[in-house]
């Protein structure tokens, strides 16, 4: 049977145990026409690029399909039925992604890098802390500007 991978964006109003419970649902579906959901992963409520349906949130969540061209076809028709997707894609792929998607791995690389101040020392982009930027106040006064007079007579 040939693989696909399809993701959807459920509505942000719902919470993730309500996913959870969509993406189940999706998962019966294809197991009754045939295929097999091999990974079942929950990105998150992410942001969207633009607004879908006056909304500018979404949860995000990816299934790995075994499946047939009939069982996709009636995954997706459900998809388009239900209220709570507001968007979804499936492609067909080679071979099936072993472990965590790229999506999953990248989240917990961020978590490791720490802050940025950490990393890079906490100056500023020249190099410099915030404590050796010395304010107005700490300058050594200039000598005040005094206008120049002429004498009368000089040109």
């Amino acid at each position: 049977m040939p693989y696909y991978e399809s993701v959807f964006i459920a509505r942000p109003d719902i919470s993730a145990t309500q996913v959870e419970a969509l993406t189940e649902t999706f998962k019966s579906i294809v197991g009754e026409t045939g295929g097999k959901v091999t990974k079942a992963e929950y990105w998150g409520l992410r942001n969207l690029t633009y607004r879908i349906k006056k909304n500018r949130k979404g949860h995000y969540s990816l299934l790995n399909l075994d499946a047939t061209p009939a069982a996709v076809k009636e995954l997706e028709r459900n998809m388009g039925i239900n209220e709570d997707v507001l968007r979804y894609v499936t492609i067909r792929v080679d071979e099936l992604e072993e472990g965590p998607s790229i999506m999953i791995r990248s989240k917990g690389q961020r978590e490791e890098r720490g802050r940025r101040e950490d990393r890079f020392g906490g100056g500023d982009r020249f190099g410099r802390d915030r404590d050796d930027r010395g304010r107005r106040d700490d300058r050594e006064p200039r000598e005040p500007r005094v206008p120049r007079v002429e004498a009368e007579g000089e040109v």
